[in-house]
């Protein structure tokens, strides 16, 4: 399953391998060599090589850097694996949405470890300094044989008996709870996946008991550790590398190359909001129901939204790309599937509240991921392109990105300093200006793909790496 990625990728960039010379970054222009003479020796490389080289670093900083949400409890290999897919494929064609989601998850994260541990770890402490002349072990003890239960009497609070419990949150706690990680029961029967407010409120009110799960627990479900977490980073400082040799030795490099680079930046920035967050993780934690007591009647993970079942082409549309607003921190939607598979929304998992009350962070650190992908690209500025309308194009596309990214930041935030303006103005202003980045993005797209006609006999020549070698 593994290989499926670096497959796809591949047999995407075959169909374009045709005839357009490329690029050298010490602002040269070099003579074209059809793709079809692709010298192979011990001092070249081979066009394959350099499309493998690209979709395996962009393998490395997508499929492996991606930590999903957990999947349903009956949902087979396929559909996790499809669904996975289709964000890979999200995250190569607009990674800055990525970091988006990655950075309102953290934020959520962070907030809801806050706030668990300002409610039960307070009452922790509490409960500790109650005993402190005596050891934590015999305090324990001490609480046991006064009550069956551990109460010390009758008048004891839910949260207070729950903050006893409670071990501490991290932010790894946080994206655990966030992306479905408690699963509740009742009368043996899974219910659905509750959002941290719900459990806080349900273990408050003591109709379920706090979960006892400390970081190592969560850490042992996860499926990335530090090994591939590194293997993914020497992919991405290996390919780095070789490009910054091949630029100091004036070796022409790829537009793809390039591309990748731009890419594989922005999913390291996601993969640092994501670092904390437990990776491939296949079932959620179990809170059970108090038989005692009336089941919930709703819960915010197990009904469908109204979009879903509308009928009109309004909603339709929505329904089609409702997972694009929910990256940028818009409405989460449950979908029919994710409701009948019991799990969170694929790209939700955060806090709707927390979204708006950093917006304009959020936007901020969006802005300036998009802001830096279109920088890379004017690394081939003064490239000398096959015809000049391909330079102008690649430079009007790069720098549209760059400035049009820092145009949407300081929009919002003069909009959200004049909120007299109207709501038209505003959303107008805004379309014309995302319209303009997803026509630059779509240009640079395709002027990579064209490149592909023809490359320049220097591409295939590899680095003389005893040139970095002290010797007399």
């Amino acid at each position: 399953m593994t290989l499926l990625p670096l497959a796809i990728l591949t047999l995407l960039y075959v169909p374009f391998v045709f005839s357009l010379p490329l690029l050298s970054l010490n602002g040269t222009s070099v003579v074209t060599l059809d793709v079809a003479y692709s010298p192979f020796s011990n001092s070249t490389r081979s066009l394959w090589e350099i499309i493998w080289s690209c979709a395996a670093t962009l393998f490395a900083c997508t499929w492996t850097a991606i930590h999903p949400n957990i999947p349903g409890m009956n949902e087979g290999e396929i559909a996790i694996v499809s669904r996975r897919l289709g964000i890979m494929m999200m995250a190569l064609i607009a990674p800055e949405l990525m970091i988006t989601w990655a950075t309102i998850q953290f934020i959520s994260a962070r907030s809801t470890a806050k706030d668990f541990n300002d409610v039960f770890g307070a009452q922790l402490h509490v409960a500790r300094s109650d005993h402190s002349d005596m050891g934590e072990s015999t305090a324990t003890l001490l609480r046991e044989l006064l009550t069956p239960d551990g109460m010390n009497g009758p008048h004891v609070s839910a949260s207070h008996i729950a903050g006893r419990k409670f071990r501490g949150w991290t932010v790894t706690h946080g994206f655990f709870a966030w992306m479905g990680g408690f699963m509740l029961y009742v009368n043996d029967e899974p219910r659905a996946t509750l959002t941290p407010k719900e459990l806080l409120g349900f273990v408050r009110d003591g109709s379920v008991e706090m979960p006892v799960i400390v970081k190592p627990d969560i850490e042992d479900r996860s499926k990335g550790d530090a090994l591939s977490k590194g293997i993914a980073i020497l992919q991405l400082a290996w390919f780095i590398l070789q490009l910054v040799t091949r630029y100091v030795q004036n070796l022409p490099i790829t537009l793809l190359e390039l591309d990748t680079l731009a890419v594989a930046a922005l999913t390291g920035i996601a993969y640092g909001f994501w670092w904390n967050k437990p990776k491939d993780v296949g079932r959620p934690h179990a809170v059970y129901w108090k038989a005692t007591l009336s089941p919930p009647s709703k819960l915010d993970n197990d009904k469908v939204d109204a979009i879903f079942s509308s009928q009109g082409w309004y909603d339709i549309f929505l329904t089609c790309i409702y997972p694009l607003p929910s990256l940028m921190g818009g409405e989460i939607s449950n979908s029919p599937r994710a409701v009948h598979s019991r799990r969170v929304p694929s790209v939700g998992g955060y806090d709707m509240k927390h979204s708006k009350d950093h917006r304009m962070v959020i936007l901020l650190i969006g802005c300036f991921s998009a802001a830096v992908f279109g920088g890379i690209h004017c690394l081939a500025w003064n490239v000398l392109f096959p015809g000049h309308a391909e330079q102008m194009l690649w430079r009007v596309a790069s720098l549209a990105i760059v400035s049009v990214s820092a145009s949407i930041f300081l929009q919002s935030s003069y909009f959200n300093w004049r909120k007299k303006d109207s709501f038209v103005i505003r959303v107008s202003v805004q379309v014309v200006s995302f319209f303009v980045y997803i026509v630059a993005r779509i240009t640079l797209i395709v002027l990579v793909l064209m490149s592909f006609r023809s490359l320049p006999p220097g591409v295939y020549d590899t680095v003389a790496w005893t040139r970095f070698i002290p010797h007399l």
